[in-house]
């Protein structure tokens, strides 16, 4: 089992039952689900982009990304309805709480000048959603292999009623919010 989902039901689920005086264990937040998304718009004149980018979020999350389309043509970004723009991966289960211990305890120390990251990017829902600059802070990524730094960003969706709640648990996982 994973390291994270162990400290999640041995101590983070009973201090945040305590906290916000919930008596039903099932109504307790917990993380529902991890989406990471990588958008390349360069990827409409280059197609070879995409299996690049797809291979590197393949070997970050440990999950064949989908291919994901443009919905509707933009003439001014030279863009056509069913082209590929992206590629993202769903995490659930084992994985996401894999991911999430990677994410906190190694890849987000070695951003450059790292103070933490924003309490603020919270959507009202108690979902957080974190962008990252490059994705040579994962240590799964070969440096001398990259040709191009690209972001991605890394949606947390969680069961949490309000961003409160939703901060509490996150912080009690260990994710490092800026003072």
């Amino acid at each position: 089992m994973a390291r994270l989902r162990d400290k999640y039901k041995n101590e983070v689920a009973g201090a945040l039952a305590k906290e916000f005086g919930i008596t039903n264990p099932m109504a307790v937040p917990k993380i529902e689900k991890v989406v990471v998304n990588m958008g390349l718009g360069e990827a409409s004149s280059n197609s070879k982009i995409l299996d690049v980018a797809s291979d590197e979020i393949r070997a970050i999350t440990g999950q064949k990304p989908v291919i994901t389309k443009a919905k509707k043509s933009i003439a001014a970004f030279k863009l056509r309805q069913g082209m590929n723009i992206g590629s993202m991966v769903t995490l659930r289960g084992d994985r996401m709480y894999e991911f999430l211990d990677r994410l906190i305890s190694v890849a987000l120390p070695r951003v450059r000048d790292f103070r933490g990251v924003s309490a603020k990017a919270f959507d009202g829902r108690g979902n957080y959603t974190l962008g990252v600059r490059e994705q040579l802070i994962f240590p799964e990524i070969d440096f001398n292999k990259v040709d191009k730094t690209r972001g991605m960003n890394i949606s947390i969706v969680t069961t949490a009623k309000t961003d409160d709640q939703a901060r509490s648990l996150l912080k009690a996982l260990g994710m490092p919010f800026r003072q």
